[in-house]
């Protein structure tokens, strides 16, 4: 079990961080097994922003704060798309596409073309 990084996430007034006995109660920051969001540190959006709110600065300034405006060029702006068809005999149907909105050019791959991770841009399609 793990407990949640939000540093207001004990000020919360929810009946699921009540601790204690009859004259000995409190609100207690949230212990679970499963967090979902901030990759598993926090409890909810609130406790997530609340600690972000507090740390962002000096999160920036020590991990490198961006300076220069950072650039995809036309080579590297591939991304996939799907396009909703219709369903049809019981199945869904999607058009599949490799896309490129710089070079204005959307090019027709297959299902597993699309799934397949190692298929980033044109050039890496198995004829």
């Amino acid at each position: 079990m793990r407990y949640c990084q939000g540093n207001k996430c004990h000020e919360y007034r929810t009946k699921d961080r009540i601790r204690g006995t009859k004259g000995d109660k409190s609100y207690q920051t949230r212990r679970r097994t499963n967090m979902y969001y901030g990759k598993g540190n926090f409890c909810s959006q609130a406790c997530q922003n609340d600690w972000l709110e507090q740390n962002i600065e000096h999160a920036l300034n020590h991990f490198g704060r961006t300076t220069k405006a950072k650039k995809a060029l036309c080579g590297d702006a591939w991304y996939k798309d799907s396009k909703y068809l219709g369903y049809n005999n019981d199945r869904t149907s999607y058009a599949h596409f490799l896309v490129n909105d710089l070079l204005g050019e959307r090019r027709p791959i297959s299902e597993a073309q699309y799934y397949d991770d190692s298929i980033t841009q044109p050039n890496n399609l198995s004829q």
